[in-house]
């Protein structure tokens, strides 16, 4: 789960880290009276999902109260178009002020789950305010890597090896040996999946901030974290992906024309793998679960055919824990309840799979019904061809 940067700003502040001033006005007044706050000057800026939006005219430096109200009338509504938004952009529905500081370096600073090697990634620069992917491409020589434990967790020999990378010295260096511990400290207790603070500014009287930071929760975790709910923001999800999260479904919505229904992430990922193999492109990322009951299948399909750009759909069950019988009846009962106006091409493999396939048989129902998982592939990218 993603949230805004005001959002993670609250949570590393929680966490003792230091970040500026800030606030959340609801209007251009309370926009005004932050900025005076702040002594006048204040950074304006769009909370949207994505990165970039200086790029895309979301971050204005205002220089008095006037200036920070008039920014805040520009922004909040505005359809904030960014390099990570795509071309529809996104609507601006929270406009965020902080206080404007005297800068004298900027530095990247992030923490992220390496799945590969099951350790805490740590990755810092003295290059911040550039994406790291183009640290990483046009200076790896400034990118320094830190592999952590977390069975043995981060230590103050790690704070003092980054500390060194990103040449501190002195009051700066004993500071970021706390400011780091916090850091990995939020990462850890909110089972994060991305802590990353770009840029992390030294000001010029040698305070530490994370000036800007985006932080991404591991969705598995929240039932460990019901506190951390309330800053899910469904506005900066896709309506499909919210509707399949109050099904138990696992959904995530893609730029092709498949729709595809699998019950396993393992074999969602193989099915979608093969659909792009017979030139086709997948529409969706969905999986119904190990247990997919008819209803599971019955909302799975509305949430699929709902999506207008669908133009086909590959059902692809192996039944394992379920039955395909009662797979089957659920698609027979979603084909004669909803109206399916795209093919359909099913396979269904495992425990009562014969069963499932003479039910779809005998249904009436133009349903093509498959056996092997590449024909039912191919069959479906050639039905919109």
């Amino acid at each position: 789960m993603n949230i805004h940067e005001w959002q993670a700003k609250e949570l590393l502040a929680a966490h003792g880290v230091a970040i500026p001033r800030g606030g959340l006005p609801a209007d251009a007044v309370e926009a005004s009276a932050i900025a005076e706050s702040f002594g006048g000057r204040a950074v304006v800026k769009a909370q949207i999902h994505a990165g970039g939006r200086g790029k895309g005219g979301g971050v204005k430096l205002a220089e008095n109260p006037a200036e920070a109200a008039a920014w805040f009338d520009r922004m909040m509504g505005m359809t904030l178009v960014t390099p990570q938004t795509g071309p529809k952009g996104r609507v601006v529905r929270a406009v965020y002020l902080s206080e404007a500081v005297a800068i004298d370096r900027e530095l990247y600073l992030s923490l992220l789950v390496d799945r590969g090697s099951s350790r805490v990634a740590l990755l810092a620069s003295t290059e911040g305010g550039m994406e790291i992917e183009q640290v990483a491409a046009e200076a790896p020589q400034k990118l320094f890597r830190l592999a952590i434990d977390p069975a043995t967790g981060i230590g103050p020999h790690h704070a003092r090896d980054v500390a060194a990378a990103l040449g501190f010295h002195g009051e700066v260096f004993r500071q970021f040996q706390v400011f780091l511990l916090n850091v990995y400290n939020l990462f850890i207790k909110n089972d994060c999946s991305l802590v990353e603070i770009n840029p992390l500014v030294v000001t010029k009287s040698g305070e530490l901030l994370a000036l800007d930071a985006k932080i991404s929760l591991d969705d598995n975790a929240m039932a460990r974290h019901p506190e951390l709910a309330i800053y899910r923001d469904p506005h900066e999800e896709s309506p499909e992906e919210v509707e399949a999260s109050r099904y138990g479904l696992n959904f995530i919505k893609l730029d092709g024309t498949i729709g595809c229904m699998v019950n396993g992430a393992g074999l969602a990922m193989a099915t979608m793998d093969i659909i792009k193999l017979c030139g086709g492109e997948p529409a969706n990322f969905l999986d119904v679960g190990g247990g997919a009951s008819e209803e599971a299948v019955k909302n799975a399909f509305g949430i699929i055919l709902r999506d207008r750009a669908v133009k086909a759909v590959l059902v692809n069950i192996f039944g394992g824990i379920v039955r395909c019988d009662l797979v089957a009846r659920g698609i027979i009962k979603a084909a004669r309840e909803m109206d399916i106006h795209v093919p359909v091409v099913v396979r269904l493999e495992g425990t009562n799979a014969d069963e499932g396939r003479h039910l779809l048989a005998e249904s009436g129902l133009d349903l093509r019904v498959a056996e092997d998982l590449g024909a039912a592939a191919r069959i479906v990218v050639a039905s919109i061809a």
